[in-house]
């Protein structure tokens, strides 16, 4: 059905926001190390958004400075004098350092130039967040104001024991009042608390929780978890065969055959269990009952998406209570490093996790296409926008920091070891594990890029 099939617009404005935020914060952060290294009086001979290989699609010289747009999109870089770096520029290195090389800079001087993009990364980071909480405001869902409990998108969590309509209390012995932060903590923890009517329970969960559900994310709907709603149509495709039996937007379905239905995933099990047969729907609008003869395919589904609905049409709609909390200028700064350093905390939570080979998380490393999907594919949402950059820009920020030789962090490890040692690497060791990281940096995008479109970690 239509309904399933790829949405080329929708990934082509995927990634477009994708490139653009990318861009925004790959110039920034060569600009961190550009305006460091201008400080000390370096010569930058180079400043490019994405990389130049045989040719560019612009570039302009002015002073000791080419400026330019590369056509390869992985990235971006400043060409430092006297630096080993991704030019591997041989020659450069043969001759005598001069006073406006890198190389004929103090060791703290080096230091400072090496951590100015991911400095200007962090800056970058609370800046955003500070902005989106003077516009649109910190934005939480209480966990108890939702009126029906979860929903268990993957069966993973329902062979665990999570049930729909549950309510979370807690995770490892920690209240959860957010349901944002409750779906991180969950695939972090190892105990759950829950109501389930009358009954308080206590989950235990499986350590390769993550690797399971990155085994079955092909069969979700968006997340892992959701929360659960009445069976009321949010888009009905012209082309599906919940259309051609007469089905509108926001009409809600309260019945099949019948069985009376109260809920989204009571209707998926009924859909189901009527594969390859024509059903009676049973429907609701504006206030009128209608009875709609519709046909369900093999796989258990009549082509209509009940997700999409803001969390500001669900307030309204009595699902939940929105919590907006918006700030001034002066408490909006304070707010956003606080933020932004909540955000670091638990995307490193996330990395131990992948480091860990029995939890699976590895098999969820994606690439391009994975980071592309976090963005919206419905329409340009700034704030949506704005929120994903902030935290892309504090994942590389992070990611830079890690000691490999080709990245920041790697040139950092090695200028520390000169500052502690005194003594410096040589020039033929920093260019072999330049070329040594390049080709792990290598290997782990091939991997990452892989795995988004051909699952080799699953």
């Amino acid at each position: 059905m239509t309904v399933f099939a790829i949405n080329w617009s929708s990934v082509g404005l995927q990634a477009g926001q994708l490139l653009l935020s990318l861009s925004i914060l790959v110039i920034l952060h060569e600009f961190g190390h550009y305006i460091t290294a201008r400080w000390f009086k370096c010569r930058v001979e180079k400043f490019y958004l994405f990389f130049d290989p045989w040719f560019s699609l612009f570039k302009k010289k002015k002073g000791d400075t080419e400026y330019g747009i590369g056509w390869l999109p992985l990235g971006g870089y400043v060409k430092i004098a006297g630096m080993v770096d991704e030019s591997l520029d041989k020659e450069a290195l043969k001759q005598a350092p001069q006073p406006w090389e890198f190389r004929s800079k103090p060791a703290w001087q080096r230091l400072i130039i090496m951590l100015g993009g991911v400095v200007m990364n962090i800056l970058v980071a609370f800046l955003i967040y500070s902005f989106i909480l003077m516009v649109w405001g910190d934005k939480k869902i209480p966990t108890a104001s939702m009126k029906y409990g979860v929903h268990v998108v993957d069966s993973t969590l329902f062979k665990m024991g999570i049930r729909n309509g549950d309510r979370i209390l807690s995770i490892d012995g920690e209240p959860v009042a957010d349901f944002e932060k409750l779906r991180r903590k969950l695939i972090l923890g190892q105990q759950v608390e829950l109501q389930r009517g009358e009954q308080t329970l206590t989950i235990n969960m499986d350590k390769d929780l993550i690797g399971q559900l990155v085994e079955n994310r092909n069969r979700s709907i968006r997340g892992f978890l959701e929360v659960r709603r009445p069976a009321i149509a949010f888009f009905v495709p012209d082309t599906s065969a919940a259309s051609k039996a007469g089905l509108q937007k926001d009409d809600q379905i309260v019945g099949v055959d019948s069985i009376p239905v109260l809920f989204y995933d009571e209707l998926q099990e009924l859909l189901l269990a009527s594969a390859e047969r024509t059903v009676s729907l049973k429907v609701m609008r504006e206030g009128q009952e209608l009875r709609l003869p519709v046909s369900v395919n093999s796989e258990g589904k009549i082509g209509f998406l009940a997700y999409g609905y803001s969390y500001q049409q669900m307030d309204s709609l009595g699902w939940l209570k929105l919590d907006v909390k918006r700030y001034g200028v002066l408490e909006a700064f304070p707010a956003g490093v606080q933020k932004a350093s909540n955000e670091l905390s638990a995307y490193i939570d996330q990395f131990k996790k992948i480091l860990d080979p029995e939890t699976g998380a590895y098999k969820g490393v994606g690439g391009f296409k994975a980071m592309g999907s976090i963005f919206s594919g419905a329409g340009w949402d700034w704030e949506s926008f704005w929120r994903i950059t902030a935290f892309l820009s504090i994942v590389l920020a992070f990611m830079n920091l890690l000691p490999i030789p080709a990245l920041d962090g790697g040139h950092v490890m090695f200028t520390l070891y000169e500052m502690i040692t005194r003594r410096k690497p040589s020039e033929k060791f920093l260019e072999y594990a330049q070329m040594v990281g390049m080709i792990i940096l290598l290997g782990l995008m091939l991997y990452a890029n892989a795995n988004d479109w051909l699952g080799w970690g699953r």
